[in-house]
């Protein structure tokens, strides 16, 4: 229950927030940083700077995240798989453990939710978190500090990454230290770098910026419904924004903005009526349809395609 004086905080801090723009968080304006004036619920909140900054706090989330869940039911005894460290393996119930999986919990908590499956002779080593009526492919290693939302499909090898909802990398290929958004597909083979052959710290560009990232691992940020054609090798520190679709043959460009069609003939813009389209026709195969809140998300990206050129 929220305490007055936590009560009042959080009235001033909303009365600030109408009116919030993509410019007020990237410029970290008084009244963006006005937010960290709420209350916080758990030892866990904090106020990132950039999207990587979630995958290297990932690791020790999952571990807060699943000493909290003690009421949830521990790995079955009779199951066909390999399990270490069985008091920090959650599974539930509804969950599917294919023969010969590995759950290594070794270094950390293993969480499988409701209706996910894993895959034959997949090995997951935790941390690791996979969501509900997501899938691990058969053969699969997915190293710790991952999290695979919900409704996902996720195979070859995956190290300390973040996937959120209805993702799909089925297929062989490394995606290391990467943040991959909502409705993306990453082709057959895709490999991200996620470590510089000078081992020295990766730099990320964002617009006409480029970042120090102080990370000597860092893969590629990756915005929602972007595509990545079969074979796509991603540069270490690479940015994509939302709604991209890579084709090429070549090494694709480290910054990719937004709403760009980009083939070995170079980068065009993605029009706005294909992207939906092609949205629209990933949502029916997932049995959902386009609405107006799927409208308004689709204008404001446009937007903040817009402000990003200008950093």
């Amino acid at each position: 229950m929220v305490s007055v004086d936590e009560g009042d905080l959080i009235r001033q801090a909303y009365a600030k927030m109408p009116g919030l723009t993509f410019e007020d968080a990237m410029r970290r304006s008084d009244r963006w940083l006005d937010l960290l004036k709420l209350p916080r619920t758990s030892d866990q909140t904090r106020m990132p700077e950039y999207l990587w900054d979630l995958v290297h706090w990932n690791e020790e989330a999952i571990v807060a995240d699943a000493i909290q869940m003690t009421d949830r039911p521990r790995a079955p005894m009779d199951c066909r798989c390999e399990i270490i460290a069985e008091q920090d393996v959650i599974v539930s119930p509804k969950a599917k453990l294919s023969p010969g999986c590995v759950l290594d919990a070794s270094k950390g908590p293993i969480v499988i939710d409701d209706g996910a499956s894993i895959g034959a002779n997949s090995v997951l080593q935790g941390p690791v978190y996979v969501g509900r009526y997501s899938s691990v492919s058969p053969l699969s290693y997915i190293h710790s500090g991952t999290s695979i939302g919900p409704m996902c499909k996720v195979g070859g090898e995956v190290a300390a990454s973040i996937f959120l909802g209805y993702s799909n990398k089925t297929h062989e290929g490394f995606v290391g230290h990467s943040y991959i958004g909502q409705w993306v597909n990453v082709g057959a083979g895709t490999t991200t770098s996620n470590l510089k052959n000078t081992y020295g710290p990766i730099k990320m560009r964002i617009g006409a910026k480029e970042i120090e990232t102080d990370r000597r691992f860092l893969g590629a940020m990756i915005g929602d419904h972007t595509k990545l054609a079969i074979g796509t090798r991603l540069m270490t520190g690479s940015y994509i924004g939302f709604c991209s679709l890579l084709a090429g043959s070549d090494l694709p460009p480290r910054f990719i903005p937004s709403f760009t069609f980009w083939t070995d003939a170079g980068a065009q813009p993605y029009k706005l009526d294909k992207a939906r389209d092609m949205m629209k026709q990933m949502y029916s195969r997932r049995g959902r349809s386009w609405d107006e809140e799927d409208e308004a998300q689709l204008k404001l990206a446009t937007e903040s395609a817009k402000q990003v050129e200008t950093l």
